[in-house]
């Protein structure tokens, strides 16, 4: 929300979507990046106003921890208003470069502020832990550094579960209002949505995210209001609804939804995590007259026949091998399916006990992801669509060489250069895995930590497998070395990987 709330200044309808889509003049060597840290510092700004939530719940509780919120705030506020006056000037639009670059800063500088409350609380031993307890927030991944949260003070409970929802609807605004014309991994596909044009869901950018940010803080209220009304406490149902619409899966038990012991709870976690990993333009359209908009869009339907289809096959897996009781077992299976699926993290049950085909599947659904214009991560169903419907054309032209096949997605031709994208992201983002599990493994971890935990990283999704790291885990016990690596693991799964590369090359910065 802070992201896209400084960028409503910044990328006006006209000027800014233009420019976002013309190359940089050649007589500009550098990027002119007092714009950007202008932006930054708005942001800060608004942080330091976020953090005021929690220091508020504390004093009402009675929790000597509120002073760890308003030494957070100030500083921050002091930071932001030192760069938001220092840079100051006309950041009414945003070059290409400058906007890569902005989408990179916000979530760092973010992240580094953010981490304040936790090290001034003294609940984390190093700057480190806490940073990575801050952007696993922000990024919705949800792994986490912090032990003990039954006896957690409520207002860093609530810290970390507001990260992860205002980091959910930064993330949803970065899909649609900013990588679509940075045209990152075949976003733009997903142009028109949020264009000028005359087939745009609304008449201006900001009415969309209005429109977006109603649906989002409707949802959240209404998950809320379930997990209440099913028995869990007014403050457990809040800060589980803001981790679950967010797809972050943080939770106030250090058991996770183990501690609820409640089918009921793991159901409804089930259909709003579901409702976070749906594109939500595709809410804006059912509520502006359009229905049947989520059944017609093939992302959704396939998103759903991925969700039953494993759901079935495990809970069958688990009948035959394991005597399962099927109520216990699909619902088991449906939660942490979907909690996997959708990048969420929650857990009701260690799935390391199922068997070699329940983790090799969830490693692989670590992958998966949920839809594109959602809070959830990973490779994203879109791309995967992407993949076969390219698959499939390639085969068709082996057998009728010279038959036009054009490449349609969702009842619309799309053009040759997207299929080239998604298979450079996806390149892009198996090889980030197995890089950054090979950098684990050197730091002295087992090979299942290794593989997982950067898996789970650049997945955004959390927990990861064996017993280190798992969903009965914890991330603490890794060296600091690992704990930085899976850091810039998040960062690069959030930002859709190709953003943060493209700042590494030397043409980025000589252009």
């Amino acid at each position: 929300m802070l992201y896209i709330g400084a960028l409503q200044g910044a990328l006006r309808p006209a000027a800014t979507l233009s420019a976002l889509t013309t190359p940089p003049q050649p007589d500009i060597p550098l990027v002119d990046i007092r714009p950007v840290v202008a932006i930054l510092g708005t942001l800060l700004l608004g942080l330091a106003a976020a953090m005021l939530i929690p220091m508020t719940v504390d004093l009402i509780m009675g929790s000597t921890d509120w002073s760890s919120f308003a030494v957070g705030a100030l500083v921050t506020a002091f930071t932001g208003g030192m760069l938001v006056f220092a840079f100051r000037g006309d950041i009414r639009g945003l070059e290409l470069r400058q906007a890569f670059l902005l989408t990179a800063i916000a979530w760092v500088g973010l992240s580094a502020a953010a981490a304040l409350p936790f090290i001034f609380s003294h609940l984390v031993t190093s700057y480190t832990d806490a940073f990575f307890e801050a952007i696993s927030g922000l990024t919705t991944t949800g792994s986490t550094v912090i032990m003990h949260l039954d006896a957690m003070p409520p207002g860093i409970l609530l810290w970390r579960a507001l990260l992860q929802w205002l980091g959910g609807f930064g993330i949803i605004g970065m899909a649609i209002m900013i990588l679509p014309y940075l045209r990152v991994g075949g976003m733009q596909l997903f142009q028109t949505e949020s264009s000028d044009r005359s087939d745009r869901v609304m008449p201006r950018p900001g009415q969309t995210m209005a429109a977006i940010i109603t649906v989002y803080v409707g949802l959240t209220l209404l998950c809320a209001l379930a997990y209440d009304l099913a028995g869990m406490s007014s403050f457990d149902a809040i800060t589980h609804a803001f981790a679950t619409l967010s797809t972050g899966g943080y939770s106030t038990h250090d058991n996770s939804f183990v501690y609820f012991d409640s089918l009921i709870l793991q159901w409804i976690g089930v259909v709003f995590m579901a409702a976070g990993a749906t594109p939500f333009l595709l809410y804006v359209r059912a509520l502006k007259g359009e229905p049947f908009a989520l059944l017609r869009d093939s992302q959704t339907r396939s998103f759903v026949l991925v969700l039953a289809g494993t759901t079935l096959a495990i809970t069958a897996w688990r009948m035959v091998y394991h005597e399962a009781p099927l109520h216990q077992a699909l619902t088991e299976v449906a939660f942490n399916i979907t909690s996997v699926v959708t990048t969420t993290g929650f857990a009701s049950t260690d799935y390391n006990i199922w068997g070699a085909f329940a983790v090799v599947s969830f490693l692989a659904l670590t992958l998966v992801g949920g839809c594109t214009g959602s809070t959830s991560g990973a490779i994203k169903i879109f791309r995967i669509q992407i993949m076969v419907i390219t698959a499939v054309r390639l085969l068709k032209g082996l057998v009728a060489p010279r038959a036009v096949l054009p490449l349609r997605f969702n009842g619309k031709s799309f053009d040759e250069d997207v299929p080239a994208s998604v298979l450079v992201f996806v390149f892009l983002f198996v090889a980030s895995v197995g890089l950054l599990a090979l950098a684990l493994s050197m730091l002295g971890l087992d090979p299942i930590t290794a593989i997982s935990g950067a898996a789970t990283a650049v997945a955004n999704v959390g927990p990861g497998l064996g017993d280190v790291i798992g969903p009965s885990g914890n991330f603490a016990s890794l060296p600091d070395a690992a704990k930085w690596l899976l850091s810039a693991g998040m960062l690069l799964g959030r930002l859709e990987l190709m953003t943060v590369f493209v700042l590494l090359t030397p043409y980025f910065w000589r252009q």
